[in-house]
């Protein structure tokens, strides 16, 4: 039987295009229900596994307009054993100055740690290592996890070695877009030599399957 996963979108913040993304890479083995801005009823989570939130064009900072009705229920579900999936906003959204659901690390911008490769917020095909095999992924003013590694497993880093993508516990953050599609690589002229043709997917759905055993 499939798992449910709890979708948050709220377009363009927590974009319409990055949730289709999570869907078309998960929806082999997990069922999808929808939520947005609006305070979800008392039972909502109930029979949900994992809540996941993407990223979209807008900062953090939207995040007290856009999920300050759902943030405490959110904290609840975790604490109670659900599951949570952040990428890009998502990510900065599991933060100490948002949801605070960390423990020894956060998460904050790359474009201004030591060592970056990139101080400029646009998309672009950045190099990671993902479980020691190096690659490009699709990012747009992503996140670095920052922190005490002892207290998380890193899944993949960016080229100055910080963590790109960690599972702590029932959380999952990731700082790039694996859920990312063709149509956003055809969308920038320099981006489309990058698309990875599916295979960010199946790294996305490994990922979650492995969080979801925690």
């Amino acid at each position: 039987m499939k798992k449910t996963i709890a979708l948050f979108i709220a377009d363009p913040k927590c974009s319409v295009q990055s949730g289709n993304g999570i869907i078309k890479a998960l929806g082999s083995r997990y069922n999808f229900k929808i939520f947005s801005k609006n305070a979800v009823e008392d039972n909502f989570f109930n029979h949900v596994d994992l809540v996941a939130v993407p990223g979209g064009f807008g900062d953090s900072d939207s995040y007290e307009s856009l999920f300050r009705h759902n943030g405490e229920s959110v904290r609840e579900f975790v604490a109670n054993g659900g599951h949570y999936l952040g990428i890009c906003m998502g990510a900065y959204w599991a933060g100490s100055h948002y949801l605070n659901m960390l423990e020894g690390v956060d998460a904050v911008q790359y474009l201004k740690r030591p060592g970056t490769d990139t101080r400029r917020p646009h998309a672009k095909s950045i190099a990671i290592n993902w479980r020691n095999k190096p690659m490009n992924m699709f990012w747009y003013d992503g996140c670095a996890l920052v922190g005490d590694t002892s207290k998380f497993e890193t899944v993949a880093t960016y080229a100055n070695g910080d963590p790109m993508a960690i599972i702590q516990n029932r959380i999952g953050l990731i700082g790039c877009h694996p859920e990312s599609e063709k149509f956003w690589y055809d969308s920038y002229t320099w981006m489309r030599k990058h698309w990875h043709d599916g295979q960010h997917h199946a790294l996305l759905l490994e990922f979650v399957d492995q969080l979801m055993h925690r």
